[in-house]
């Protein structure tokens, strides 16, 4: 007689759980140093485990002490990552239900509508020729209904002439950022939460700090245009991402935002 191991259903639930927990952790990772870090931990509890099941006790004992005694490190390597969590399951409404499956967005293997990003770029290059201040918001997986409702509510579809409308001196909804959401700029006169990090060069002001503060505590990325020296800039996790010429950053944001 063959002993055959049981599978119930809630077997099947627990292993589509633990599936979708890893998927969404490397992508809430994905791009930054964190990620090769959790996948040397990942490895380590791979072998931890293989030599439970082989009974090598010795070494088995070693990694289980050493997985055990890492997770306060853990939590210090991971604090950005795990803050990024947390504010999203902290801002989730699920009362609301089109705001909470905003937030399982991650799941979804395309996004709904393609992001213009080289309008947007276009518009970027445009203010800063003329040195006009922006700062543009693009959602990535982590939902900014947060930061929405903090600013006023608009439903249009990305081109230029909105953007630079939008940002050009003189105009009422100038102040503040701008969100875009799947290719809709949805929100304009948003409130950022501030980086209170002492990284930043003192040269930088509010707009930078802003953005850095997002890009900290969401997955969101920013694009920046300075009235002072009109140079564009764009930020991720908390960073200044460098380039050299504008098609290599049409690049890079194509890139992290599809």
């Amino acid at each position: 007689m063959f002993d055959f191991i049981e599978f119930s259903v809630l077997d099947a639930l627990d292993i589509l759980l633990v599936a979708i927990l890893l998927y969404y952790i490397y992508k809430l990772l994905k791009g930054t140093v964190a990620i090769n870090i959790f996948i040397g931990i990942a490895f380590i509890f791979l072998i931890w485990k293989i030599t439970q099941a082989l009974k090598m006790e010795m070494l088995s004992g070693i990694l289980g002490y050493l997985l055990s005694g890492g997770v306060i490190a853990l939590i210090i390597v991971f604090q950005q990552e795990i803050r990024k969590f947390l504010l999203m399951i902290g801002t989730t409404n699920f009362s609301n239900k089109r705001s909470f499956f905003n937030q399982l967005k991650f799941l979804r293997t395309e996004i709904n509508s393609e992001i213009d990003t080289e309008k947007i770029l276009r518009a970027c290059s445009n203010m800063s020729k003329t040195k006009t201040g922006a700062l543009i918001v693009i959602e990535r997986t982590n939902s900014l209904d947060f930061l929405i409702n903090t600013g006023d509510s608009m439903n249009a579809q990305v081109n230029e002439v909105l953007l630079e409308s939008i940002f050009y001196k003189n105009s009422p909804l100038h102040d503040g950022a701008t969100i875009i959401r799947d290719n809709y700029v949805v929100a304009t006169r948003v409130v950022l939460p501030i980086s209170d990090s002492k990284k930043i060069p003192a040269r930088f002001g509010l707009r930078h700090r802003a953005a850095i503060g997002v890009s900290e505590k969401t997955d969101a990325v920013c694009l920046l245009v300075s009235e002072e020296t009109g140079e564009i800039s764009y930020i991720k996790d908390g960073e200044f991402v460098l380039y050299t010429t504008q098609d290599e950053l049409g690049e890079k944001i194509k890139k992290d935002v599809m």
